[in-house]
Order: C-alpha cells, then structure tokens, then sequence
C-alpha cells in the first residue's frame, strides 16, 4: 500500500471526506482517479469531470504511484 504522506498532490484531514486521501485543496478523492482509469477514462476525461483537480496533479500522483511500485519490486 502506498504511504502518500510523501505526495504534495494529495491530502487527508480527519474532518473532510472521512478523512480519505483527496486532491489538494479539493473534497476529491484519490482513489476517484484509480476507478476513473481502471474504467476505461484517460486523465483529460478525468481532469474534464472533476474541475478542481488539474493535469499536474494527476501526473504526479501517477508517478508517486509508479515509483512505489518500483520501490515495492526491488524489495
């Protein structure tokens, strides 16, 4: 499981969304990106239907992502 303390694109407070992992400085949650791709969306689709959350943000959830995958295989 990815320890997303380390990801300025993402956020969790206790108080917003019950205090699951959302886009910084919005109520979307990160884990709305991961059902979006897994059904088929591209990130300018996901990007068009969430305003609030813009392309860089996605980009740099996807590479904190694919980097602990890499860090998780070298294991």
């Amino acid at each position: 499981m990815t320890n997303w303390d380390f990801c300025p694109a993402v956020e969790r407070r206790s108080t917003r969304v019950g205090g699951a992992w959302v886009f910084t400085g919005t109520r979307i949650p990160l884990a709305a990106l991961f059902e979006n791709l897994a059904g088929g969306a591209t990130i300018d689709d996901f990007v068009a239907w969430f305003p609030g959350v813009d392309k860089e943000q996605v980009c740099a959830v996807l590479e904190f992502e694919a980097q602990a995958l890499r860090s998780e295989l070298e294991r």
